[in-house]
């Protein structure tokens, strides 16, 4: 049998597959690739190929399971910070705090949602652009690849409700992020006030700002299926 690039990709480990930041009903949240053996794919080309291969919007990498220190890939970048990756892998591992580049994450359990304390500054740069009904939101197409839209609108201003989608541009497959931790973050810090924004087909994402420039965002999270390695000869 013929070893493939594929099969060197995939034989390493089982990758968890998770739903970050989902409905009440246990509906939507955006998929997230938890490898939890970081070894198994030691140097950023051997994690960038998986990331791209599997094609979620982001795949996490745990390098310290005791420390939670954990390496971010979207298709085709590497990330030092991004929130759903984290929330996601948090909630997995059961972790205190998680240390992705920028430096430690805070965690806490909240009945069904997981809690991190992120600042906006650690997020990638986004477009925040303003519509004036949710209707508008869910009406957009698809844009041209070029900057990451967060396109958003209050549902009801007085509750702190919102709709959004999130296009990430990038042209690498991910047309449209079912659920974006990070642009919830900036979003919030650029508000002043804590949200519950629905996102996507209906991925349900929470926040509330803190002391300090601090940003609390919160969500969901279930196991979706573990995919094992193929049995190779």
């Amino acid at each position: 049998m013929n070893t493939t690039v594929t099969d060197i990709v995939r034989s390493a480990t089982d990758i968890d597959v998770l739903r970050v930041f989902c409905a009440g009903d246990g509906r939507y949240g955006n998929a997230l690739g938890v490898v939890r053996d970081g070894r198994t794919h030691p140097d950023e080309a051997s994690r960038q190929a998986l990331a791209k291969e599997l094609g979620f919007s982001e795949t996490v990498f745990v390098d310290d399971p005791e420390r939670g220190v954990v390496d971010i890939y979207t298709p085709g970048v590497r990330l030092p910070f991004a929130g759903y990756p984290v929330v996601g892998v948090a909630w997995l591992l059961d972790l205190e705090v998680v240390c992705p580049p920028v430096g430690e994450v805070w965690v806490r359990g909240d009945g069904e949602f997981t809690w991190i304390e992120a600042r906006a500054e650690w997020a990638p740069p986004r477009t925040l652009r303003r519509y004036a009904s949710a209707a508008e939101v869910d009406a957009l197409e698809v844009p041209e690849p070029g900057e990451w839209v967060y396109a958003w609108a209050w549902e009801d201003e007085a509750a702190g409700r919102v709709r959004a989608r999130g296009f990430p541009g990038r042209g690498d497959g991910i047309d449209e992020d079912e659920a974006t931790g990070a642009a919830a973050i900036l979003l919030t810090a650029e508000l002043g006030r804590a949200l519950n924004i629905t996102q996507g087909r209906g991925s349900q994402l929470l926040t509330a700002p803190g002391p300090d420039g601090v940003i609390e965002l919160g969500g969901r999270v279930r196991l979706e299926a573990t995919l094992a390695p193929p049995l190779t000869s």
